[in-house]
């Protein structure tokens, strides 16, 4: 179980021996956990349990290295680019985050709103959050109980039960989200979700978008009426270069026609926010299957990872296995869409031992099984 804070701990972690103990923690290597509480323990004395949750936390490295955290809000809490990325549509705006806990999404807020504002009903949350943005306001208050008046609501609500265990209904967060969506009725509100969430339980809203950074979907955030720009957006974020984001307004006119020279996996979010006929127009490709994600054609999109067709064909494992003998393929990246394939496994039964490296994508055209022997290249921004 992770360690509770009180707010005596918050107290001490934020005072000058807090962290005169944290800088002498840190210089350890903490790789032994029974070793480590005695080390700690004999270093820093009764206060030992804070100072090493709260190192240990700060080496996830996914925030502030200064910052405080718990262990379940540094979880929830969005990653710098991605809050960045939701701050900078508020840009200029009064905006209130009535779901702060330790200040992630208000830190990002308070750098483009005209005003910005952050309550929670955790006194310790709060206590960090103080410690985490000392230049914004925070105060205590229910998140369904209004403080404030006309300024942009932001939220993201606790998706874990009594239990401590994810929940993914939305009756179940705290708060509800069709609670949020009545008490600020009227209001521009975006409230941030898990990636998976059902557009079905969300009617209220005007606009989801779904958002990746690096490849891997993060979240999904819902934005009100008065906010949305179109009714389905992803938004693809990378830690090493621009972004984009594509939308459904942009046009959707492809179809499917047969394979070019090279297959393209669109980024899942793209594919959960259902924008895989927008994107392919946007790159000049097409659809093998007009139910399947994947795209193909003669370009790939600059800046992705991209599979170069070798040879494709009706697919068969024993077929498939003769084949990457022959090509003496030993490592294999599988794909798999549209077929009942675990990865895994097939590649234990394929048993390859050659010296060369190459990537086979199995999918479904029509009803027939398909294999596409490819080699994966990144392909230039």
């Amino acid at each position: 179980m992770p360690y509770a804070f009180t707010l005596d701990d918050v107290a001490f972690l934020r005072s000058a021996d807090g962290a005169r103990a944290l800088a002498a923690v840190a210089r350890l290597p903490l790789t032994d956990r029974v070793a480590d509480v005695a080390a700690v323990r004999k270093l820093v004395g009764e206060r030992f349990a804070p100072v090493l949750e709260t190192v240990l936390l700060r080496r996830k490295g996914k925030l502030d290295p200064d910052w405080l955290y718990t262990s379940d809000a540094l979880q929830q809490a969005s990653v710098p680019p991605v809050a960045r990325h939701r701050a900078t549509r508020l840009a200029g705006r009064d905006v209130h985050d009535v779901t702060c806990s330790i200040g992630a999404d208000l830190a990002e807020l308070a750098r483009v709103a005209r005003r910005c504002v952050g309550s929670d009903l955790d006194p310790v949350r709060l206590a960090m959050a103080r410690h985490n943005c000392p230049d914004v306001p925070v105060v205590r208050a229910d998140a369904l109980n209004p403080v404030t008046r006309d300024a942009v609501v932001v939220a993201d609500p606790a998706r874990r039960d009594s239990a401590g265990r994810r929940t993914w209904r939305p009756a179940d967060f705290a708060p509800p989200l069709d609670a949020l969506a009545d008490v600020y009725a009227g209001r521009d509100l975006a409230v941030k979700c898990a990636p998976g969430l059902d557009p079905a339980a969300v009617p209220w809203a005007a606009e989801i978008e779904l958002v990746s950074l690096d490849g891997q979907v993060r979240e999904a955030c819902v934005w009100s009426a008065g906010l949305a720009t179109a009714r389905r957006r992803a938004t693809v974020l990378r830690s090493d270069g621009p972004g984009w984001t594509v939308t459904d307004r942009d046009p959707d006119d492809v179809g499917a026609a047969a394979p070019g020279e090279w297959i393209v996996d669109p980024d899942g979010a793209v594919v959960r926010a259902g924008l895989v006929k927008h994107y392919a127009a946007r790159h000049g490709l097409w659809q093998l299957d007009e139910r399947i994600a994947y795209l193909t054609g003669h370009t790939p999109p600059p800046g992705v990872r991209a599979f170069r067709v070798a040879e494709h064909g009706h697919y068969q494992e024993k077929s498939l296995r003769t084949l990457l003998r022959a090509r003496g393929v030993g490592r294999l990246e599988i794909l798999v869409r549209g077929l009942d394939v675990d990865p895994d496994a097939l590649r234990k039964r394929l048993k390859l031992t050659g010296a060369e490296e190459a990537t086979v994508v199995l999918t479904r055209i029509g009803r027939t099984p398909h294999f596409f022997l490819c080699r994966a290249e990144r392909v230039p921004r």
